[in-house]
């Protein structure tokens, strides 16, 4: 006989779920797990920033 079953003959309510409790820390790793694209964005800014200080070093150089 299941649990389920046998707390419904004895009139008691059912189980309740465990919750488990996660720890939310401010910190990069969770920033970046919760907008995945973020670093896509970072590292394409910091690409193009290196192509325009190029073209920028070598126009006057």
């Amino acid at each position: 006989m299941g649990e389920a079953k046998r707390r419904r003959e004895q009139g008691l309510p059912p189980r309740e779920k465990k919750q488990l409790k996660k720890e939310q820390k401010n910190n990069a790793l969770n920033t970046f797990l919760k907008a995945p694209r973020l670093g896509l964005y970072l590292g394409a800014a910091f690409v193009i920033y290196l192509i325009y200080d190029v073209i920028h070093y070598y126009t006057k150089g």
